[in-house]
């Protein structure tokens, strides 16, 4: 049995571009961030890699960039699901500001805290702690039972969503997650053998 889960981080989106704090908001893709989710499309198809069911966010660069994977797979008819449950860390008071500016408003030191630390919310919004705690009860009962069951599960969202359920998957600490980078467009393929631990991963970058 090839208990197989795909996780993608959407590509570039407007609001990457322009060093904006995005979180719930809603930018389209770049023409860059386009470009890789059709080449994240690419290396899954180099793999000869197929996928049963897909989930996503309920925001648009998410939704867009697995569109894009499923076409150059050729599964576009593919089962789809859309959950906020998996969209972005809600960064509050900073969404829709650009990182300099809210480090001139708030301090360098703490928008570090806020956007590097694990348990630390920015005003109004999550921290990556709260982000799991939504994230991980959804990826549990509804994602998670579909890999041990055998289908190959692909996975669309987003940096912090991602990073929950990394963090699950790979038995981080807080402290390790926050420290990981997850490249935009780049997918990380995961297989698990029947004890649900993972037995091969895979990073697609570059």
């Amino acid at each position: 049995m090839d208990r197989l889960l795909v996780l993608c981080r959407h590509g570039e989106s407007e609001w990457n571009k322009l060093n904006l704090f995005t979180g719930w908001r809603d930018p389209d893709l770049t023409d860059k961030g386009i470009a890789e989710a059709t080449a994240a499309g690419k290396k899954l198809k180099a793999l000869n890699l197929t996928f049963d069911l897909a989930f996503t966010s309920a925001l648009t660069r998410a939704q867009h960039t697995l569109r894009l994977i499923l076409a150059e797979l050729g599964q576009t008819g593919l089962p789809e699901t859309r959950d906020a449950a998996l969209n972005e860390r809600d960064y509050g008071d900073l969404s829709g500001l650009n990182k300099d500016e809210a480090r001139l408003r708030w301090g360098e030191d703490q928008v570090h805290i806020w956007r590097r630390s694990f348990d630390v919310p920015p005003p109004g919004g999550e921290s990556l702690k709260d982000t799991a705690a939504r994230v991980l009860p959804y990826f549990n009962a509804r994602i998670w039972p579909q890999v041990l069951a055998g289908k190959h599960v692909l996975v669309a969202a987003h940096g912090n969503s991602l990073r929950a359920l990394i963090m699950q998957l790979e038995g981080l600490s807080g402290e390790e997650i926050v420290a990981r980078e997850l490249a935009t467009g780049a997918p990380i393929v995961y297989r698990f053998d029947e004890s649900g631990k993972i037995s091969e991963k895979r990073d697609l970058v570059g």
